[in-house]
């Protein structure tokens, strides 16, 4: 079950989780945060695929986001759109990270939804360039325990409603 009860921002009330998925699965990236050894925050953007079941992020199996969720599940996923005030939302999504190996049996349609979604990023010898820089790849499995929410264009309407 996801707690959605945290709505930032967002008089419309708390935002769903297939709603969130709607607005933000075609983003090129996700903004994931793990905790460091000495407690410190780890931030990095990485490509993603979201699923009805979970989000699923492509990671460097010998990478610090890697070493971090071993030692600790816990993440925070961060996703937003707009440039200009009235444009800006976003979400993040709290929860528990589990690593896989391509081969593991989950990823099956995982890995052929990523290539879909990347497969123009890879193009012209992008393919091979990343097979060759990321040498041992991995996805984290993160099934949503909580999301919290903003959403500015929210506050334009009410203001604009109430003529101001």
């Amino acid at each position: 079950m996801v707690d959605s009860t945290v709505g930032v921002c967002d008089n419309r009330g708390p935002l769903r989780l297939l709603d969130a998925r709607r607005l933000f699965r075609d983003l090129p990236v996700v903004h994931v945060a793990t905790t460091r050894a000495d407690g410190s925050p780890h931030l990095v953007p990485l490509w993603f695929v979201w699923r009805e079941e979970a989000v699923y992020v492509s990671c460097r199996r010998e990478s610090a986001t890697w070493r971090n969720i071993e030692r600790d599940s816990r993440v925070a996923l961060s996703f937003n759109v707009g440039r200009s005030w009235r444009e800006l939302a976003g979400a993040v999504i709290l929860g528990r990270a589990e690593p896989l190996v391509p081969e593991h049996p989950a990823l099956r349609g995982v890995m052929s939804a990523w290539y879909e979604k990347y497969r123009v990023l890879l193009t012209g010898g992008g393919f091979r360039d990343y097979a060759e820089q990321v040498e041992t790849p991995g996805m984290l499995r993160v099934r949503p325990q909580r999301i919290a929410a903003w959403d500015h264009a929210v506050a334009r309407t009410s203001q604009d409603a109430a003529g101001g």
